[in-house]
């Protein structure tokens, strides 16, 4: 038994730019591609860091479930919707497939659904720049339990030495009556190096367990703290650059977002149909990194 890519969901748009709002949206569209009903998702993981006017309770894996209309049937045999929050940088994602994996392992939920996406605090914007460098973006992951071969390798994780690397904060001092509001992110001079140094310690031990598969083989997805990273990791790793499948990135990083996003839009675009497997890594505030490859379906090229 593994675990697969059911389908996927992204939300953009400028009518809002709540981030509850916008991985609801990508939640029920996963839905409606698998076409499964919101009472089979048994777990639902929020990926997501940086939320609507700073949000410290409840989860917001909560409000986002209640958005989705997920879970909300209260009947004394209704089935049960449980969801938290997994917050650890752009690593967010690969860390709840992780869990995800136990879980559906277990057999104790049908589906696990993974959201995530960030937005400025002050929910103004949607467009990345120096001192928020990240766009609005929401995305969904439905996963389930499959006997077939394709599904996810074990996860790697790397943690780096020394200071974070990236931090996003909420300055207390300054903040005065506007703290819902503002949050300051810093990337420390050579962050991006740093990052991608991980990456390769994390993608290598992936790529360990690519059962002899050729490079040429596998496509990579990678995190985008800038537009060039994910190929800077290519280059590294000895994959060929048109084997990198990028998201959106019009509007900056879509952050925790970003691997889904770039998934969601290789497999509408029919841009993996060539690949046996996908190498996803993240990397992000820590430094840290991890790192899962992704055997492909038979039925990969056709949309999720």
């Amino acid at each position: 038994m593994s675990v697969r890519i059911k389908s996927t969901g992204i939300s953009r748009s400028d009518d809002t730019y709540s981030i509850v709002e916008h991985t609801a949206r990508a939640a029920r569209q996963s839905l409606e591609r698998a076409g499964i009903r919101s009472d089979q998702v048994g777990l639902l993981i929020n990926a997501g860091i940086f939320r609507d006017s700073n949000t410290v309770e409840p989860a917001v894996s909560a409000l986002i479930q209640k958005a989705a209309g997920i879970g909300l049937e209260y009947a004394k045999d209704d089935p049960r919707t449980f969801s938290f929050d997994l917050m650890n940088g752009a690593v967010s994602v690969v860390n709840a497939i992780q869990v995800a994996t136990s879980v559906l392992e277990t057999g104790s939920a049908e589906h696990v659904l993974i959201v995530s996406g960030d937005t400025h605090p002050s929910m103004t914007r949607s467009v990345a720049d120096d001192e928020f460098p990240y766009s609005t973006c929401g995305a969904a992951l439905l996963l389930e339990r499959t006997d077939e071969p394709d599904g996810f390798g074990t996860v790697h994780t790397v943690k780096g030495e020394g200071t974070p690397a990236v931090e996003g904060y909420l300055d207390i001092s300054t903040m005065g009556n506007r703290g819902r509001s503002l949050i300051t992110v810093e990337r420390e001079p050579g962050f991006e190096d740093r990052l991608l140094q991980v990456a390769l310690d994390a993608a290598r031990r992936a790529l360990a367990e690519s059962d002899h598969a050729s490079l040429s083989e596998i496509a990579l997805i990678a995190s985008t703290p800038s537009p060039e990273f994910p190929k800077k990791l290519a280059a590294a790793l000895g994959i060929d650059q048109r084997s990198v499948r990028l998201p959106d990135l019009r509007d900056g990083d879509p952050h925790t977002a970003a691997l889904t996003a770039a998934y969601d839009s290789a497999i509408v675009d029919d841009g993996l149909a060539e690949y046996r497997q996908v190498l996803f890594v993240a990397a992000g505030a820590g430094p840290a990194a991890a790192a899962v490859l992704y055997r492909l379906p038979v039925f990969a090229g056709a949309p999720a």
